[in-house]
């Protein structure tokens, strides 16, 4: 599935008091890889952000008058985010703000445009229990660098939430996918599927994909300070 982590900046914390949406990132991932078909738009709210606000993201008024409105751009947002897995930090926030904004105009959800939403906050939790899981704190924990994240902005944040997902969800996908399901995978008592009647093509890597399984290996190096099981049985 098509996959897109999103982050919106706001003019404040409630669109139910008439705070508006002031900035939209996107990154595309297909097949755990960014595409680089990402969106970016920053909209004129046609009202100032809080002080809180704007201590946050620093987007003024005057630079936002530059800019179409929510309304302008909704077409080509719902175009992009159709049918697609949104992935989102803290996913009730941003989901309540993009409602608010398509119901302005009539339009559907974004829990109907997409067609999943996920929350990495909640991913975060659950395996994280009793710990900070905030953007700045999965990064530092995924070894990931933010250093040059002075001020949040919703397509930087979007940039450093994909590389946490990714992270975060390495390894749970496996050599074979049953796109059947779960209910007709074959089971054996090892919990991994039979390769009795599989027939695997052998298929060798080629430089450029050996040289990427080489850094891939010296993060995992790094990641746990010592040598990796691949590389110490080798």
């Amino acid at each position: 599935m098509r996959q897109i982590i999103l982050d919106t900046e706001t003019t404040g914390l409630d669109p139910d008091q008439g705070d508006r949406v002031v900035e939209l990132g996107c990154v595309e991932v297909i097949n755990r890889e960014l595409t680089g078909n990402n969106l970016h738009i920053y909209f004129n709210p046609d009202r100032d952000s809080s002080p809180e606000a704007l201590a946050v993201h620093g987007l003024t008024s005057d630079f936002l008058a530059g800019h179409n409105r929510f309304k302008d751009e909704a077409d080509r947002i719902a175009t992009y985010l159709q049918g697609a897995e949104i992935i989102i930090h803290n996913a009730p926030f941003d989901t309540k703000f993009l409602n608010a904004e398509f119901a302005l105009l009539g339009m559907p959800r974004l829990n109907d445009i997409a067609a999943l939403i996920t929350d990495t906050l909640v991913m975060a939790r659950e395996r994280f229990p009793g710990k900070r899981n905030n953007l700045d704190v999965l990064c530092e924990r995924f070894d990931i660098s933010n250093t040059h994240r002075v001020l949040h902005g919703a397509l930087l944040d979007a940039e450093l939430l994909a590389e946490v997902w990714l992270a975060m969800t390495r390894g749970q996908f496996g050599l074979l996918i049953d796109e059947a399901g779960d209910n007709n995978r074959q089971k054996t008592t090892t919990g991994l599927p039979s390769l009795d009647n599989v027939s695997l093509p052998v298929i060798k890597a080629s430089e450029p994909e050996q040289q990427a399984h080489q850094d891939y290996l010296d993060a995992l190096d790094k990641a746990s300070g010592k040598t990796c099981l691949w590389r110490a049985l080798a």
